[in-house]
């Protein structure tokens, strides 16, 4: 118990943890005002066994009690204002945090992880903490204290009764501990389960359109229903398993009560302990059953509480890619790489490939699917660190750049256009968010959205759904365009920028790129021939290694890889007409 306390605490931001530690030292002033209804009860209880009861005893009594109700009272609001402070604030500050680590970890970590179970972290996950751990620690640490004072006052009047509270409260301390053990595999167990039907529920989202066109809808649906019960069935095991230790601790703390009465009796019964102190641990055993009982209760939670400090703090550790370089602006914009490799989950993707690509060209990388032409792309604008060579960008290593000073020069129109549930002037306006409406719309007329966009109700005020959902494929493509038209980056990396454009709205946009593109360093992965023959570079890429390098005319009167692509792409368009 105490250890998953010491855990939080630390996972909390300095002024936070601060917050939490004078909290619990005003609960200790809080538990002293609590633990003053003793002396009031006492200063009745002796008055009546005195027979002199009169209005100074009443006022006394009344008194003391006031003092209790309004000093623990004044406590105990101060203390649960700053622990509710500090829980909010720690878990909001724990949510940037996330976003930032996440922002410079490996794009390769958002393949071995989930979405869903990284969603869940940042999002069920930090709501918990939010939500329980702020009022778990605050009645435990209270319910703790409180039990401490009394148990003092206790030991004051009489040091038997004091003995068997010690006693009690031991074996309380043991039931506890096999509680919290029982609910720390259970809380995992509990995590991993809620974190899967995060991903199901995305997946089945995301993919409802092929669901339906394949007809799948009751097979997926299964699967969705398939992690609601094991969801369910993780959540009530959890709390039948929890329900024995919860009841027997319970019982206990009943009978620990019932002990010191029967105890209090018999010791004055045998002439041992006078009326008064007798009926006094009476009146303190109900007390101590009381305070003893919320904090025994609630404990069970904390386990909940140090698995999600335990998945945040998971994500938090995982090495992020080395951003601490030095804000560089390189003196040109050729980019080399130098015997590079990379491998993923022990797959060798790029093999030993230097390149140079020099500035205001265009670059095109082709070959077959799965050949490591993205991965290329990505361990050239650094979205991946290499395993061994070197990129360079204007002769300096990437990884001397800080990741900010390195990302100004590129621009980036991935096949896959992701936009953000805002209106469309914002999304084009990104990388630049107090940009006038004037370079906007500019920006949008260069890559031809600017009439579709008039079309819409409120124009560029327009809400788009998240990820674009409200919008064609092409549309969200030109978006995009517009975006990194925006940006202005020295250099672009183009991710077959036409292939979701209507056909005829293609030529328009080819001459929208031939416009954002000159005087750029281009890097293209292309399948469209229009595309390709116009770069002055173009690389075929097959299992990792560069197959073919050349113009478009030098790569024609070769035989390999290209010209078959060239043919292909041929055929097709014969066929198509």
């Amino acid at each position: 118990m105490f250890k998953i306390l010491r855990n939080f605490f630390d996972f909390c931001d300095p002024k936070d943890r601060k917050r939490f530690y004078v909290s619990i030292v005003l609960s200790l002033f809080q538990a002293m005002f609590e633990a003053l209804k003793i002396p009031a009860i006492a200063v009745m209880v002796r008055a009546l066994l005195d027979g002199n009861v009169t209005s100074k005893t009443c006022l006394a009594c009344f008194g003391i009690m006031l003092v209790s109700i309004i000093g623990a009272g004044s406590f105990k609001a101060k203390a649960t204002m700053l622990q509710t402070e500090g829980g909010y604030n720690t878990c909001a500050q724990k949510r940037m945090k996330l976003a930032e680590h996440l922002r410079y970890l490996p794009m390769g970590y958002y393949n071995e992880n989930s979405l869903g179970r990284i969603m869940s972290v940042t999002t069920n996950t930090m709501q918990n903490l939010e939500n329980v751990a702020t009022r778990v620690v605050m009645i435990v640490c209270s319910g703790l204290l409180a039990t401490a004072v009394i148990t003092l006052m206790i030991l004051f009047f009489d040091w038997r009764i004091g003995l068997i509270l010690l006693v009690g409260l031991v074996v309380f301390f043991i039931i506890n501990n096999r509680l919290m053990k029982v609910s720390a595999g259970m809380a995992k167990q509990k995590q991993i389960k809620d974190s899967a039907l995060v991903a199901k529920v995305i997946e089945y989202i995301q993919g409802i359109s092929e669901v339906r066109a394949f007809r799948l809808t009751g097979q997926r649906s299964r699967d969705l229903n398939k992690a609601i019960d094991e969801n369910e069935h993780a959540n009530s095991a959890m709390e039948l398993k929890l329900i024995p230790f919860m009841s027997l601790q319970s019982f206990w703390l009943k009978a620990l009560g019932t002990g010191i009465l029967l105890a209090s009796v018999l010791l004055h019964l045998g002439g041992s302990m006078d009326l008064f102190t007798c009926l006094l641990m009476i009146i303190s055993s109900y007390l101590i059953y009381a305070q003893l009982d919320n904090a025994g209760t609630y404990s069970a939670l904390l386990r909940s509480v140090d698995v999600c400090v335990t998945q945040a703090n998971e994500i938090l550790a995982t090495p992020q890619m080395d951003i601490s370089g030095e804000n560089i602006t390189p003196q040109s914009y050729d980019i080399t790489a130098e015997n590079i490799s990379f491998a993923y989950e022990q797959r060798s993707i790029i093999n030993d490939i230097s390149l140079t690509v020099p500035q205001h060209t265009t670059t095109a990388i082709v070959g077959p699917s799965g050949g490591g032409k993205t991965t290329l792309t990505s361990l050239l604008s650094r979205f991946w660190d290499v395993d061994s060579g070197t990129v360079k960008l204007g002769g300096t290593d990437v990884r001397k750049y800080s990741m900010d000073s390195l990302m100004k020069n590129f621009s980036f129109v991935f096949q896959r256009v992701y936009l953000f549930e805002d209106t469309i002037a914002n999304n084009i306006r990104f990388g630049q968010p107090e940009a006038p409406m004037e370079k906007v719309i500019e920006a949008a007329k260069k890559a031809c959205c600017h009439d579709f966009i008039m079309q819409l109700p409120d124009g560029y005020d327009t809400v788009i759904g998240e990820g674009g959902a409200s919008l064609s494929g092409g549309e969200k493509q030109r978006i995009s365009i517009a975006r990194a038209i925006m940006k202005d980056a020295p250099i672009i990396v183009l991710d077959e920028a036409t292939a979701n454009v209507d056909p005829e709205n293609e030529a328009e946009l080819i001459n929208a790129i031939d416009a954002l593109t000159k005087e750029k360093t281009i890097i293209m992965i292309a399948h469209r021939l229009k595309t390709v023959r116009k770069a002055d570079n173009i690389f075929v890429i097959d299992s990792g290694k560069i197959a073919q390098q050349g113009t478009h005319k030098q790569l024609m009167a070769q035989d390999g890889i290209y010209r078959t692509f060239v043919d292909s792409r041929r055929e097709a368009a014969s066929w198509r007409l």
